[in-house]
């Protein structure tokens, strides 16, 4: 038996996505943030359907070579920027941006020499406290930058720890101490990623750098894509590969976690954590079948889930389950796995056959 599990991308609504954040910030330029293998979507296809992004950003510099050897010619920034002189040549050598975020990275720019000057994003920590230079010591960093050779240009950057929130004031008192460190200072400014996008117009500068939103996914808690005028990218589906009847008290999946009071229908769904489905997802978790919604019910296995069918008599071996995407939301199925959409693109394996079509 082929295996079932598939994962449609919608090229048409990257674009889309892509639009909105253009729309939600006229004024700024788009850092596409591709990472993790285009958020578990395939970097490649991704980046194709966001070519008219002004840059791309990753998270290391193998997935920024990456994109070079698949033919981007856009700025490139390396979030985590670099390790030692020797990615130091490398990033020179295939014209990658790097950001800067901790002192002894500006020490190895001044002490290596490069064929050609790096553009680098000084990265000031205003409250993530993951990575970035305290606000007190941009202005004197950023002298010492500027008069480096291997620098050709300095952007400064921050990122928003509780965006995701539009109730909390932690965004807000971010802003403020970017804007104070940063003040004096001249380059192109970044602070916004999708929550800040779409949820904090204060957020506004040079460059915005969109991750979430791009892939179709509501960086919010308490809404959706559609809700936040994004298009779905994904939609995860499988196929019926078993129906059948049980009675009254009989228990289904390992462990037997879980029981019907009545007589029941179960079908089987070829799709299980070994393709990515979070084994976690407790029973109750929606799934489409033929389009209408039925509860996971019982412990996900590694190929295999089960879903009650007693509502849907009519549904027989070989009808489409849709996990999330067309239909069913991806924040909803996180939910009720306790997690966030982030993860469930990202774990997806290379069992799942990727297609691509457009609208």
């Amino acid at each position: 038996m082929t295996r079932a599990a598939e994962a449609l991308i919608d090229l048409s609504a990257l674009a889309h996505n892509l639009r909105r954040a253009r729309q939600a910030m006229p004024g700024s330029r788009v850092m596409a943030v591709v990472k993790a293998n285009g958020y578990g979507h395939g970097v490649k296809r991704v980046a194709g359907a966001l070519r008219s992004a002004d840059a791309f950003a990753v998270a290391c510099l193998d997935e920024a070579e990456q994109l070079r050897e698949f033919g981007f010619a856009h700025p490139i920034n390396v979030l985590e920027g670099f390790y030692d002189a020797e990615e130091l040549r490398r990033f020179s050598r295939h014209h990658i941006d790097a950001t800067v975020h901790q002192v002894e990275q500006i020490e190895a720019l001044e002490s290596t020499r490069l064929e050609r000057p790096l553009k680098v994003w000084l990265k000031i920590d205003t409250g993530m406290h993951r990575l970035g230079v305290s606000p007190a010591m941009a202005s004197s960093l950023w002298e010492r930058l500027h008069a480096c050779d291997s620098v050709g240009g300095i952007g400064l950057m921050t990122h928003l720890a509780n965006a995701d929130d539009r109730n909390d004031p932690t965004t807000e008192h971010q802003l403020l101490a970017f804007a104070g460190a940063v003040g004096q200072i001249s380059g192109e400014r970044s602070t916004a990623n999708s929550a800040g996008i779409l949820g904090w117009p204060a957020a506004v500068c040079d460059w915005i750098r969109p991750g979430i939103m791009l892939y179709g996914a509501s960086p919010f808690g308490d809404t959706t894509a559609i809700d936040e005028g994004l298009k779905p990218v994904m939609t995860l589906r499988t196929r019926l590969i078993a129906v059948r009847d049980l009675e009254a008290g009989e228990r289904v999946g390992y462990g037997g976690a879980w029981s019907s009071d009545r007589s029941s229908r179960i079908g089987v769904a070829a799709i299980g954590y070994g393709d990515g489905y979070p084994r976690h997802a407790n029973s109750g978790t929606p799934v489409l079948v033929g389009g209408r919604r039925v509860p996971l019910v019982g412990r996900v296995s590694m190929d295999m889930l089960t879903v009650d069918l007693t509502e849907l008599p009519e549904a027989r071996i070989g009808e489409q389950v849709i996990l999330w995407g067309d239909g069913l939301p991806v924040e909803e199925v996180a939910q009720h796995a306790g997690t966030i959409p982030y993860e469930l693109f990202c774990q997806i394996t290379s069992r799942v056959h990727f297609h691509e079509h457009s609208g």
